[in-house]
């Protein structure tokens, strides 16, 4: 770097500039620092020369920058030990989401929350280790306590400081959400005409059940008492929002109360509400079924089981005439397709159907309520379900074969729901043993409904196509709760009081989100369990002399593309405490 002066008639401007080597092999000049006129370099000076102040300034820069750039030597000896206590690996995969959680504005939500609490351990800090933590080395509290030192940036609290921030983060849990949904449009643009709902449940190392934690039917079969969570997420798989409730309650009356609040607190004005078959009752589609003036403000689309159709739509589902392919006007049958060439295809048919009413609504004043039935049906997706199916069956003729049978209520993927008993003879004498069978009026029956999918909903200015694009990507929602249950494991859950409860939640909730954004940010190039691993093994050497960090992991195509998102490396051979220094700056801008 070198000091230039412009000078003028009555005045002189100072600049420190560098020459840096063009791709094309020639040579540029850039501006680094304008450190300004005469006037402003004197105030700058403090009394001496002008010119040789600056001059000074520019000699100091480039002995930072030799300092920053030089070789470093570290000698090592075989005959030296290491010193008690002194640790040498840490982790700076948590870097790349301290940039995203720094993006959503939590470190200013904190600073707000602490300003109505009086509390002197550091919000920010605790939250931002109970985020990184969750997604890098999830664990308990106590364990995340210990966890959290494995960061370049060392944790400024102690256990009971994370114990009582839990307390306040659930005395914050409607400020958080509503704020973090405010400050995640400027990370990313979010396409709020789409909302995904859906339920699932977190069981307890607990015998016994309280207010919250109660018995249930636990979605991971665990005799346990479970707590529910709802969930609302929004076109891209972002969260939106969350809610909680006793585990022994019934999910459909969650979805009410949970998305009048984000309509309220989150300003959300005309959307679109998609739910599987299980959140899909009257009361809810009622709800979602808003006109004023003409205008559509709130619609659904739900997922309908062809089989709990009435008879008359079941014989219009199943019948194998009518059917019809995107953009193409002709009618097929289905007992007629040539699966070599039609394998890939999905067939549809549509109609409008309107609820039956009793008399005695009508007289209320009741109106029916008009959906549109989309029934569409594939090939591929039959001989996945039979695929899945035939499998079933011989695990059941396993168990049949071993006498592990056992009569009990069946599910729908269970394969004892296929094995019949025969108990008496047909003169009606009790049979003196138990005769297993395979059932196959339930096989034929499952059959009729292999390959058809029914959708419901009110829109009546949307193509049956987009409908039935905006349900398939339900499937974002699953994965949210599959990250959450598995990579982050947020169960089984051993905090006992209600209000740490749910700052569990709360911070499992945030760590969802700034793990999806950094997965967008990514393009979606890489699985989940890619980022994760890579994150975790990012670690960094600290040699003896305390020189600088080297890093110790293998450089990949998901590490550059996580520096360039992230607008800073930690991967060169060996990083100066300077540049580490300013590294962590980096990743607390936005």
């Amino acid at each position: 770097m070198k000091l230039t002066v412009s000078k003028s008639k009555n005045s002189a401007s100072f600049y420190v500039q560098k020459s840096i080597r063009k791709k094309d092999g020639g040579t540029t000049t850039i501006t680094i620092e304008r450190l300004g006129n005469l006037d402003e370099v004197r105030a700058k000076a403090g009394g001496k020369d002008p010119y040789v102040w600056a001059q000074e300034y520019v000699n100091e820069l480039n002995r930072k920058e030799y300092e920053e750039q030089k070789s470093i030597i570290i000698s090592y000896s075989p005959t030296k030990l290491l010193k008690k206590g002194e640790q040498h690996a840490y982790n700076c995969g948590y870097l790349f989401l301290q940039k995203v959680f720094y993006q959503l504005g939590l470190h200013k939500i904190c600073d707000t929350i602490t300003g109505r609490h009086f509390f002197e351990y550091d919000l920010c800090d605790i939250l931002s280790k109970l985020v990184y933590t969750r997604i890098l080395y999830p664990s308990s509290k106590l364990a995340t306590n210990r966890q959290a030192r494995i960061f370049i940036e060392p944790p400024s609290f102690e256990l009971h400081d994370i114990y009582r921030a839990l307390s306040v983060l659930a005395e914050e849990n409607d400020f958080i959400q509503a704020e973090l949904y405010k400050n995640s449009q400027k990370v990313m643009e979010r396409r709020k005409d789409i909302l995904y709902y859906d339920c699932t449940n977190y069981y307890f190392e607990l015998e016994e059940a309280d207010e919250l934690r109660r018995y249930g039917k636990s979605k991971q079969h665990q005799p346990l008492p479970i707590v529910g969570m709802g969930l609302f997420v929004d076109h891209d798989g972002i969260p939106l929002a969350f809610d909680i409730y006793p585990g022994n309650q019934n999910e459909q009356p969650t979805l009410k109360p949970l998305e009048k609040k984000i309509l309220q607190d989150y300003g959300l004005e005309q959307v679109v509400v998609c739910t599987d078959a299980g959140l899909s009752s009257k009361t809810n589609r009622k709800f979602n079924d808003l006109s004023i003036r003409g205008e559509r403000i709130r619609s659904f689309i739900t997922t309908q089981s062809v089989k709990q159709l009435p008879d008359y739509l079941k014989d219009f589902a199943l019948d194998p005439d009518g059917w019809y392919l995107d953009g193409d006007d002709k009618t097929y049958n289905l007992n007629e397709l040539d699966e070599d060439i039609y394998f890939d295809k999905v067939f549809y048919k549509d109609r409008w159907i309107k609820e039956d009413l009793s008399k005695r609504k009508i007289r209320q004043g009741a109106k029916p309520l008009e959906q549109h039935l989309i029934i569409s049906f594939s090939l591929k997706y039959r001989n996945y379900q039979r695929k899945i199916r035939d499998g079933q069956i011989e695990r059941a003729k396993q168990l049949i074969n071993s006498g592990k049978y056992k009569q009990r209520p069946k599910n729908q993927n269970d394969p004892h729901r296929f094995i019949g008993h025969q108990v008496m003879t047909k003169d009606g004498e009790v049979c003196d043993r138990d005769v297993p069978y395979i059932n196959q009026d339930v096989i034929a029956e499952e059959e009729r409904y292999d390959g058809f999918y029914a959708v419901c909903t009110n829109l009546d200015d949307m193509g049956v196509h987009e409908i039935v694009r905006i349900n398939k990507k339900r499937w974002e929602i699953e994965e949210c709760f599959r990250i959450m249950k598995t990579e982050f494991r947020a169960r089984p859950v051993y905090l006992q009081r209600e209000d740490r409860i749910k700052a569990h939640f709360i911070t499992c909730f945030i760590a969802l989100i700034v793990f999806r954004l950094l997965e967008k940010k990514l393009d979606e190039k890489y699985t989940c369990e890619e980022i994760i691993h890579t994150l975790r093994n990012m670690t960094m050497q600290r040699p003896g002399e305390k020189q600088g960090y080297i890093p110790a992991y293998t450089r990949t195509d998901l590490t550059d593309a996580l520096h360039v998102t992230s607008g800073f490396r930690t991967d060169y051979e060996i990083i100066t405490d300077i540049s580490m220094k300013r590294t962590i700056r980096q990743s607390k801008k936005k």
